[in-house]
């Protein structure tokens, strides 16, 4: 994909966590709507995206290491030389559990571990956000960072460093986005409940009678979420966080 080709006027994202679950799905769904999309996981592009002339290039990258989110951003600002980037969406993260798949809570479980989930749910959405501030600003585009329903309240099942870092992201956003409106860059966040993905394990079904809607959501939910808030249909909408749950954050 040459710069020539990403000034045609189509719009570029980039997206983390991109191989599976609600990553996945966004991609598809910005694909589906015409955008290029820069992606980046721990995993090779699979053949499928490949052959897709819209999938404008994959980085595989570990982003719990500063020096390969690094690497990341350089990258991808070489794909998108002098051009605009119009959104990027922070979704990779991870929700460490105990070898018997516990709760790890304050008091349990590694400090490194700690670390861990901070370097990958924190601090890369953090280095991205000031690694394509430029590129971001040529395009007057949109900050999307997936938060979650434990970052606002105890969760059953998900540990305490997840959910902290979390409510970290949150108030991320809101501190982003009070700095970035400087650059006509707009910083907002969805906050799933349960969701149909990987990180779901069979225990989550009792709380099916907490949701409102009564049904889990699905990785689709997420991504139109954060689609709407990365489009046009939101352009006086900044520093928010929108809740995909169902109505279970009603309680």
């Amino acid at each position: 994909m040459t710069q020539e080709a990403m000034k045609e006027g189509r719009q570029t994202v980039v997206i983390t966590g991109a191989s599976r679950g609600i990553g996945h799905a966004t991609a598809r769904c910005f694909l589906d709507r015409g955008w290029r999309i820069i992606t980046c996981s721990r995993d090779e592009t699979p053949e499928a995206c490949k052959r897709d002339p819209n999938w404008t290039c994959h980085i595989p990258t570990d982003l719990g290491d500063s020096a390969s989110v690094q690497n990341l951003i350089e990258e991808a600002n070489r794909v998108i030389g002098d051009g605009p980037l119009h959104a990027l969406v922070n979704n990779a993260g991870m929700s460490p559990k105990s070898p018997v798949k516990e709760r790890l809570g304050c008091l349990n479980g590694d400090i490194e571990a700690w670390r861990e989930v901070f370097d990958l749910n924190f601090f890369a959405p953090l280095e991205l956000s000031r690694g394509f501030a430029a590129a971001l600003h040529r395009g007057k585009g949109a900050i999307v960072n997936v938060t979650s329903i434990a970052g606002h309240s105890i969760h059953p099942f998900a540990g305490s460093a997840y959910a902290i870092s979390k409510a970290a992201l949150s108030a991320l956003t809101r501190e982003l986005a009070n700095e970035l409106a400087a650059l006509d860059v707009r910083v907002n966040a969805v906050a799933p409940g349960e969701i149909e993905t990987d990180m779901i394990e069979p225990e989550y079904e009792v709380l099916i009678p907490r949701i409102p809607l009564e049904r889990m959501g699905t990785p689709d939910d997420v991504a139109r979420s954060i689609y709407y808030l990365c489009s046009e249909d939101s352009s006086y909408v900044t520093g928010s966080e929108l809740w995909v749950t169902g109505g279970q954050h009603l309680f």
